[in-house]
């Protein structure tokens, strides 16, 4: 159930979402109507609150959704930022040993940082991320035989290239921690029964008084929707309309190349 979320676009569920609401709120106006008529019967007036209840749960639960899948693209952001940190210390120090290592050791790093550029600048393909990983992984085993042959020469920086290295090898692990850690399944689910529900109710409440707000309802269900699409785009960071910029490896990167 939860790779729905994730392989899903964030426009189609809140698509889906907003169909289920109008479905809801008809529903609930059909139902509102037969108990109004009951009511009115028995000379009695429907009175409610479970509408506003539903409301602030379903306030509550756009908020909490949302503050944590912006948390969690600003940490992916903030991993995009230690992470060209640690490339860049990493090629500078490469860059004061001896040749050859230098030179092979320097061309490793711009292609591992071209590669994360490139990865992020295409539209999500599994096959296309699973090589990539794997290209990855070679990269990390070719700096690590660099720099063995470098502390074999005797260079004097021996600690400070291990050091930057460990530091690459971590930021890896790091970023990809962070692209796979998404919103819990339940939360969605959660927010996604919330949404309809408040629909049902509201209108099961108009049926009741035997009135219909069409634009209130139309807007209700509109700036709902878009909530919840805004909140699955930011949990889906290898596809969708917000995503992480790359510019500090950019830069980086041009830098590299001069």
């Amino acid at each position: 159930m939860g790779q729905i979320f994730v392989d899903t676009d964030a426009w189609a569920i809140a698509a889906t979402v907003a169909l289920a609401m109008v479905g809801g709120w008809v529903a609930g106006r059909w139902r509102g109507r037969r108990l109004g008529i009951e009511l009115e019967l028995q000379g009695r007036t429907a009175v409610s609150k479970f509408v506003d209840a539903s409301l602030a749960v379903l306030g509550l639960l756009l908020a909490f959704t949302f503050s944590t899948a912006l948390s969690k693209h600003d940490q992916r952001r903030m991993m995009v930022v230690a992470d060209s940190n640690a490339i860049g210390d990493f090629y500078t120090c490469a860059s004061l040993l001896k040749e050859p290592v230098r030179t092979n050791l320097r061309t490793v790093i711009r292609d591992y940082a071209a590669l994360r550029v490139n990865l992020a600048q295409h539209r999500y393909d599994k096959a296309a991320f699973e090589d990539a990983l794997g290209r990855f992984q070679q990269m990390h085993e070719q700096m690590v035989e660099l720099v063995s042959q470098a502390l074999e020469n005797g260079t004097p920086i021996g600690v400070s290239l291990t050091n930057t290295l460990n530091a690459v090898t971590s930021s890896q692990a790091s970023r990809l921690a962070a692209v796979k850690d998404r919103l819990p399944t339940t939360i969605v689910l959660l927010l996604l029964l919330s949404a309809v529900s408040s629909a049902m109710l509201v209108g099961r409440e108009q049926g009741a008084a035997d009135e219909a707000d069409i634009a209130g309802t139309v807007c209700f269900i509109v700036l709902v929707s878009f909530a919840i699409f805004v909140t699955l785009d930011l949990n889906q960071p290898d596809r969708g309309f917000v995503t992480v910029s790359q510019e500090p490896i950019q830069r980086l990167l041009s830098t590299m190349s001069q």
